[in-house]
């Protein structure tokens, strides 16, 4: 399961870096599409350097095992994020293709959300292990 974890973490990772990236430097193709009027550049500038820090935190603290919890805290940020955008997308649209918004932000959701239950649940045995052992 550590292994799926890791893949399904690298893989939101990527996702989040790209997104973010797209949202802060790429903004003038974004405002092309109907649901980008939602927030004005700053917001979505916003979301982008959240994703972004996101993006980061689902791998650094998990890697060097430097307060690990951050890990899934992203993981659940990135989830109601994910649950936010899709709310904002199926106002405008729910037709199911790749160039929809709303199949990509459903799809990191539910990623982020496995990776959230996965690693949370790891951090839980480490704790009580360590518990354990000390007493």
């Amino acid at each position: 399961m550590n292994v799926v974890l890791w893949v399904v973490q690298l893989a939101l990772a990527v996702l989040s870096l790209a997104g973010g990236a797209y949202k802060i430097f790429m903004f003038e193709e974004l405002a092309k599409m109907p649901a980008m009027g939602a927030l004005p550049r700053g917001g979505w500038a916003g979301l982008g350097v959240f994703e972004m820090l996101c993006g980061v935190l689902l791998i650094v603290p998990a890697a060097v095992k430097w307060m690990p919890v951050l890990t899934p805290l992203a993981a659940a940020a990135l989830t109601l994020e994910g649950l936010a955008l899709a709310a904002l997308y199926a106002r405008y649209s729910l037709e199911l293709t790749a160039a929809n918004p709303l199949v990509w932000v459903v799809a990191m959701g539910v990623m982020a959300a496995l990776v959230a239950y996965g690693r949370r649940a790891a951090f839980n045995l480490d704790s009580a292990e360590a518990a354990v052992t000390k007493v």
